[in-house]
């Protein structure tokens, strides 16, 4: 999986985080200020990139957690059966199987380019040109 460890006070709104062992993007990093003697706290919330759901952890500022790299690829849809796509990279002609996102059904088609990120090995649809 690739991943970097990076410290919870370092995520902001819109970055990329792994809660669960499921990549999200941040959408709120409220910290605490500390005590006399303890260290900042953070509530992070998130909502997950492929599964929509919102997550939230607590964890102490300096607390290293992993963030997903994500990798944007262009891809043409190759053919489509029910809610899966057989997707074909545009750069290295690799061909995979993935799900389609619900907001985007009506748009996926065969032949048509599509913007897909491979976030934690995982290929997701998230958008079409």
């Amino acid at each position: 999986m690739s991943q970097e460890q990076v410290e919870a006070k370092h995520f902001k709104k819109g970055s990329y985080i792994m809660i669960d062992e499921v990549p999200c993007r941040v959408v709120d990093n409220a910290k605490s200020a500390p005590g006399k003697h303890g260290h900042l706290k953070c509530k992070i919330e998130a909502i997950g990139l492929i599964d929509n759901k919102k997550r939230m952890i607590m964890k102490p500022g300096p607390a290293k957690i992993p963030a997903p790299i994500v990798d944007k690829r262009i891809g043409q849809v190759v053919s489509v059966s029910g809610d899966t796509a057989q997707i074909m990279d545009m750069s290295t002609y690799e061909m995979f199987e993935t799900q389609i996102p619900k907001d985007l059904k009506s748009t996926v088609q065969e032949g048509k380019e599509v913007d897909y990120w491979v976030i934690a090995s995982v290929n997701a649809i998230m958008s079409v040109r």
